[in-house]
Order: C-alpha cells, then structure tokens, then sequence
C-alpha cells in the first residue's frame, strides 16, 4: 500500500492528510486559536468532587473545567496496573474522596478535547510517547502494541525492553508498532530521552502554578511525522519552506532513516488540489455518501450516537433481490470504515445495513466490516448485530470530528436541521394576525417576512387574506424583509 502525506500551512490553520493509494483516508486540523489539547500535562486544581459520580471536576485555565473520573486517578492500590488504562482496566474504587479533595493541586493529562459543552477528559496516568515506546510513570509493566501480530517480534521487543530495564522499576512501557524491526539501541535511545522529558515535567510541575500548561504535545506536523512515519510512508510532501526546515530537522534528529521522505512542495496549484482532497473535505461535511454501484450511505451525528443508513439507490443489481442487498452492503462497510476514520466519528455508531434473510450473507458483512476497520488506528469494537438488524459499535472518539471543527449550527434552524415550510409560517401568521387584532387597536396590520412567506400571502393565500381583512376590520399591508428567514415574521401594529 502507497501511504503519503500531505501538510498545508496558512497563518492561522495547518492541516494534513493521509493518503492510501491515492484516496484520502484522514484529515487533521489543527488552528491556532484551539489547538488540540489531547496528551497536554496541566497542573490542575480540584475544584469540585462529586462522589456520587465518583468523578471531580478540575481547572486547568481552560474555559470550561474539566472532568476527572475516579478511575482515572492513580493510587497506591493500582501500583501493579499498567498505566495509561482507562475506566475499563482499572479496578474499582469506592469513594472518590480517598483520591482527592477540594483544593488539591495535581499534575493530569488530557485524554479527551472539549467537546461541545463537556469540558477535558482527564487523567492523572500520565503517558508520555516517543517514536517507539510510550513512558507510563506509574506504571511496572511492559506492554505491546497489538498491531505487532508476528509473535516471534512481540517476544523479541518485550525481552530486550525488560534487557535495557533491568533491575529498574521506575516506570512501565508500551512498545509501539513503529518499533517493529527496532535495534536495542534504537529503543535505549528512545528510554533515555523519555526519561529527561518525565523528569523534566517532574521539575516543571513542581515549579508551576495552578492552572497553568506544564508540557504540550508537539505541534501537527511533527506530530504526523512522529505517529506516522513508520506506517511505510513513501512520501511527506509540505508546502512551507519554514516548516519543511522544521520537520526535516525533528526527523533527522529522531528518525534519520526516513528524513528523506520529507519534501518541500513548490508546484503552482495548493497542495490540497493534489488527488482532491480540498473537495474531499468539501464532500465530507454532506449527510449523502454515494457508493459506486449507484447505492448510497446517509449520516447523521447527534449528541448521543452517529447513525449511518445504508440504501440501494440507483443500484438495482443483475440477479435476485437477495444479492442486490448483499452486494450494496459489502461495498457500504468499506465506504463506512473510510468516513469514519476522515470525518473523524467517534463514540456510540449505530449502521442500518439493508436487511438480509440470509445469515451466512450476514455473517459476511460483519465479517467485512470488521476487516475494513482493521487498518484504524482509533480503537473500535463491533458488538454484535441486533435483533432489528443494527450493527452496533464503539471508536475511540479523542477529539471533534470534522464537522464540530469546521461548521456551526444553522442559524436559522438552530441545529435542527429543518425548518418550518412557507405554508406553515402563514397559517402561524393568520392566528397572529387575529390575536393582535383582538387585544389591541390599530389603524392597520404590517406583516413582515421573507420573499417566500409574502409571495404565498398574496397568490395562493389571497382568498384567505381578504377574508381576514373583513374579520379583522382594518387594512393588512405586506412588506419583505431580506434579512429575514423563511420561519420568521412580524406582525406589527400601524
């Protein structure tokens, strides 16, 4: 597989995109007015604890403060645990208040942006990652990645870590999937310079105030190179010739071997326009996904899930009914796997793939989703296909997907995604009309509203209008307003 990536810079907005053989398959923005904060340590200050929710909530000198379950808060108890596990791997705890008080000041790490109106996520399990490994402070065990599946590799890289350890317990480590092939001294390398950050942090936390960033994670481009660059990565192509310096500097100090994959791009078109990914981006920011067969996917982001639908569409197959379903969902998990990793979708996802009598073509769907997500990095899990015939799943959501980044809700409709249609605002104003007329006086009726509204009053409502002039006993005059939506209207007394 052909993996390239692309880094556009403009002044206040970097982005990058991962291409697989020519397709897109993530996008990355980072802005300079809300960078990410995922990985950032923060010397925080407990401001609330809430027992009944086992959970504090904290400030780090953001907006909104931040979240803290208990099972994301290290004790004595947990020395034995590998660090960095989450709710799931940690064992329970019984009172929060055990943990931490009010007004106690500690080093967390962000483990989730804000999103929405809920604030960080946040630990105090720090993980602190380099090329190959990820340091875990508190932790005494060595782990490795699961996308290393050659067991003979596995074994390898977990006994020449546990070698350069050696009677040292300070610390537990997850070996990456870069490491794969990895010398000894490649990883010694990587332990020691993790160990002057962990102790450089140590010293900074001590020394800072509450509230305040004690170590940031590197900045998108460098952050690229560092998590992806051992994927086989042909070509890293960047359009800033300040940047190009930079990333060629940080590869060449961390890994040599791939500095010369890092090229400045200088053709006349924008970086994006290559394999078109600016309309790509464009393309992933509509609910209508098309699939080539002539079917298509509909999704839909809410506060609690993402739901995809899948639909025939155009595509009407060439033998039973049967195949035609099975033949569209197939080429639906794959679509499905892709929008997911590039508009970024995470949390509860529920799929209405089109129903299927025949359980070995539903088996083989499942089978296939599963296979088209093998190649996300973001943790996901399938669990089963329920009884209506909904696949439900899980992907390890850490920041905004693409369309919180980029876009707002509507104005006009407030983030419903519907309006009130023309017919419906102008029976709204026929009540209104009648009401104002009845608690108050006036010479006249001025109805204000948009083009729509007033050319529906004056042409397929023109009967009913007359017949409120009667009732009403006073003239009713029309104005447009340009600045007005189609659902809203005045009606104003002359």
């Amino acid at each position: 597989m052909s993996i390239e990536i692309l880094v556009n810079v403009a002044p206040r907005e970097m982005r990058a995109a991962i291409l697989e053989n020519g397709v897109v398959q993530e996008i990355y923005i980072e802005r300079a007015s809300r960078r990410g904060l995922v990985s950032n340590l923060y010397k925080g200050r407990v401001s609330r604890v809430l027992p009944g929710m086992q959970a504090a909530f904290v400030e780090i000198g953001l907006e909104r403060t931040a979240f803290l379950h208990a099972a994301d808060i290290a004790s004595k108890s947990a020395a034995d645990t590998l660090v960095g596990a989450t709710s799931s791997g940690m064992p329970a705890v019984e009172d929060i208040r055990r943990l931490v008080n009010a007004g106690d000041d500690i080093l967390v790490q962000v483990i989730k942006d804000p999103m929405g109106t809920k604030g960080a996520r946040l630990t105090t399990f720090v993980a602190l990652p380099s090329r190959y490994l990820v340091y875990m402070p508190r932790g005494h065990a060595i782990g490795v990645s699961a996308r290393i599946d050659d067991e003979g590799e596995r074994a390898r890289l977990k006994s020449t870590l546990t070698q350069l350890l050696g009677a040292a317990t300070d610390g537990g480590y997850i070996i990456r999937t870069a490491a794969q092939g990895a010398s000894l001294e490649s990883l010694r390398e990587d332990m020691l310079y993790l160990a002057k950050l962990w102790e450089h942090v140590r010293i900074s936390a001590q020394h800072a105030s509450p509230g305040s960033v004690v170590h940031e994670d590197l900045p998108l481009s460098l952050r690229v190179l560092r998590d992806e660059l051992a994927r086989g990565v042909s070509r890293v192509l960047v359009d800033s010739p300040s940047e190009h310096a930079r990333m060629r500097e940080f590869a060449s100090a961390f890994m040599p071997e791939a500095a010369s994959v890092v090229e400045l791009y200088a053709g006349p078109r924008p970086i994006f326009d290559l394999n078109g990914v600016e309309e790509e981006i464009v393309k992933a920011l509509d609910r209508k996904v098309p699939l080539k067969s002539g079917g298509h996917l509909v999704i839909d982001q809410t506060e609690a899930m993402t739901t995809i639908d899948v639909n025939t569409g155009a595509y009407v197959g060439h033998r039973t009914l049967e195949e035609t379903i099975f033949r569209t969902n197939l080429e639906a998990t794959v679509s499905i796997a892709r929008q997911l990793r590039l508009r970024n979708l995470g949390g509860i996802i529920i799929i209405d793939f089109i129903d299927m009598r025949d359980e070995p073509h539903r088996r083989a769907v499942l089978t296939a989703l599963e296979r088209a997500l093998a190649g996300d990095r973001a943790q996901t899990h399938i669990v089963s296909l329920s009884p209506l015939g909904l696949v439900e799943m899980t992907r390890k959501r850490t920041r905004e997907s693409l369309e919180h980044l980029l876009c707002e809700a509507c104005a006009s409709c407030e983030g419903r995604g519907f309006i009130r249609t023309v017919e419906t605002v102008c029976n709204e104003i026929f009540r209104e009309l009648v009401r104002q007329s009845r608690q108050f006086a006036s010479r006249e009726l001025l109805i204000l509203a948009h083009q729509d509204v007033v050319d529906r009053l004056l042409d397929e409502e023109s009967a009913t209008m007359g017949e409120l002039e009667a009732q009403v006993g006073r003239p009713i005059r029309l104005q447009v307003e340009a600045l007005y939506g189609v659902d809203q209207y005045d009606v104003v007394l002359v």
